[in-house]
């Protein structure tokens, strides 16, 4: 029996794109794109700008290609490009949300990922109150700084080793763990105001589970097409 012809790795179909295969890029977007997309909503805050980010940061991988160095994972150079994208757009921008993510962002579960949730069979005053959560959180993150709140959304949401998101963010390890733990200290104070009675002198502890179940549990509009 002839096995089936193995699948290209993410860096063959990167070579292959540097040397004029017009598909390649194509596929390796397709392959990464719902990651993408989550870090792009979640760093910008809103679909519209979400899309631009990642648009950006798609067409400067597109054009960079041939500077990738392979001197990380290339999906970890992906991420890094598009992280920048939105970054440079937030600090262009000069934005600080702090409105809660639009009602429509029911479409996809997980990271962005066509993920269904099974909700039939849940209480309904339960999945309000999870709604509630992060609904929060996800207003609480949109008040950090554009640099605290990519560490967070990498490393708490998205669940990427601290030194894998270092090469992202293009920064030291030091500076990545510094970045989260000023991030969750001003998370714990924001979720303390926010929350319907809450006092801020018993806010949440910050850490990360309080993200980690608004991963868990976070809705998001389909990314753009690949094409």
């Amino acid at each position: 029996m002839i096995a089936p012809e193995a699948e290209p790795t993410d860096h063959e179909l990167l070579q292959a794109h540097v040397d004029g295969d017009p598909d390649a890029f194509g596929t390796l977007f397709r392959r990464h794109r719902d990651r993408l997309w989550a870090v792009a909503l979640r760093t910008m805050g809103n679909p519209e700008d979400a899309a631009d980010g990642l648009q950006d940061g798609m067409i400067a991988a597109y054009r960079r290609a041939g500077s990738f160095r392979g001197d990380a994972a290339v999906t970890t150079w992906l991420h890094r490009v598009v992280v920048n994208a939105c970054l440079d757009r937030i600090r262009a921008a000069k934005v600080r949300r702090a409105d809660p993510l639009p009602e429509d962002l029911d479409e996809m579960g997980g990271r962005g990922s066509l993920v269904t949730a099974t909700t039939e069979a849940a209480d309904p005053a339960d999945l309000a109150v999870v709604d509630e959560r992060r609904r929060i959180v996800l207003a609480a993150l949109d008040q950090l700084p554009a640099d605290q709140r990519a560490a967070l959304v990498l490393v708490d949401m998205e669940g990427y080793p601290v030194a894998e998101v270092a090469q992202m963010l293009d920064c030291a390890v030091g500076t990545v763990k510094s970045r989260c733990s000023r991030g969750r200290a001003r998370l714990a104070t924001l979720l303390g105001v926010l929350r319907p009675g809450g006092d801020p002198d018993h806010a949440s502890t910050g850490n990360p589970d309080e993200l980690t179940s608004v991963r868990s549990t976070e809705t998001s509009r389909a990314p753009p097409p690949a094409d």
